[in-house]
């Protein structure tokens, strides 16, 4: 398959990252543990979490996800063949949260043991952090590669502005730099990163590695009227998407995927890993059909009349 870099480093990855924040949530330890073998079996090896998934689940205290994804690593061995993303600064408990060097050097020693792993690929900052120094938290990450304890460092949910100042204090002090950004993007949410952020990042050749890539579902084509939200997880979510753009994308992406013989969320994830800006799309799956159905996107090569066509109608 297909392998891409993380930004400048020389970590590849393939072109779609299993998104684990269903772990502890939609999908029991068992139900996790056949989601990663079967991603890995498909070719795949970029795995994404946070050290505060899942965190809102009644009874949960974060941290849920990256325990099973330790114990699986546990399990199975094979670190080496994984590329392991996670995040930290969204609040944990009280006073637990931020960029600063003092909470990093926490957060890393707990995702470190609940990963049960001696390094992470990816450390991400999970928000922006206005009331840290920028230097503060890259000299941080500084400390931490040298370490040994991270790889390369990544960005999610940052503006443009405050991602440019982060990559000139990286060039001008010689710090580490953020080599992704992880922000909200799909067909039916494209002005957040398009535009100025996008621009950035293909300048600076940061790699891009998208959240809610389906729209909580709605670009897989299961919710098309308002009874199909209803006893769904995620359907009250769906609901905002449910008007004229959200429908005429739903179009776009069910006459192209009649061509390809595939389905609409196949055909909105190619659309985005054919996107040059974009790197691996975050996706998510709670079941092994899920997972089977997305598996097929990389696969599927959109046509020039096809990206614009679909462009057209989620514009």
């Amino acid at each position: 398959m297909e392998k891409r870099k993380l930004g400048k480093s020389s970590i590849e990855v393939a072109p779609l990252t299993f998104g684990t924040n269903v772990f502890g949530w939609t999908a029991d330890d068992a139900m996790s543990f056949r989601l990663l073998d079967g991603f890995l079996a498909a070719g795949f090896n970029f795995i994404d979490t946070a050290d505060v998934y899942a965190r809102w689940v009644p009874g949960n205290a974060g941290g849920e996800s990256e325990v099973i994804i330790g114990n699986w690593l546990k399990s199975r061995g094979g670190r080496e063949k994984v590329v392991i993303a996670t995040k930290f600064g969204i609040e944990m408990a009280p006073g637990k949260k931020g960029l600063s060097r003092a909470y990093m050097m926490q957060a890393v020693e707990a995702s470190l043991r609940r990963l049960q792993t001696d390094y992470i690929d990816l450390y991400q900052s999970h928000r922006d952090d206005p009331d840290t120094p920028i230097e503060e938290t890259l000299a941080a990450y500084q400390e931490l590669i040298n370490q040994g304890k991270i790889r390369v460092i990544g960005a999610s949910n940052f503006t443009a502005p405050r991602l440019a100042a982060s990559l000139e204090t990286s060039a001008r002090l010689g710090l580490p730099r953020y080599e992704t950004l992880q922000p909200l993007y799909n067909l039916v949410e494209r002005g957040e990163f398009e535009g100025e952020l996008e621009t950035l990042c293909l300048k600076e050749t940061v790699g891009v590695i998208g959240y809610y890539s389906l729209a909580n579902g709605f670009l897989t084509g299961k919710y098309r009227s308002a009874a199909d939200t209803v006893g769904r997880t995620r359907g009250a979510r769906a609901e905002k998407y449910m008007n004229d753009k959200g429908f005429r994308t739903l179009a776009a992406l069910d006459a192209v995927a009649k061509a390809h013989d595939a389905k609409p969320g196949q055909i909105a994830l190619a659309w985005l890993i054919a996107r040059p800006s974009v790197t691996a799309p975050i996706v998510s799956a709670t079941n092994l059909d899920q997972l089977a159905e997305m598996a097929k996107a990389p696969k599927i090569k959109l046509t020039p009349a096809e990206i614009a066509q679909i462009d057209a109608a989620s514009r």
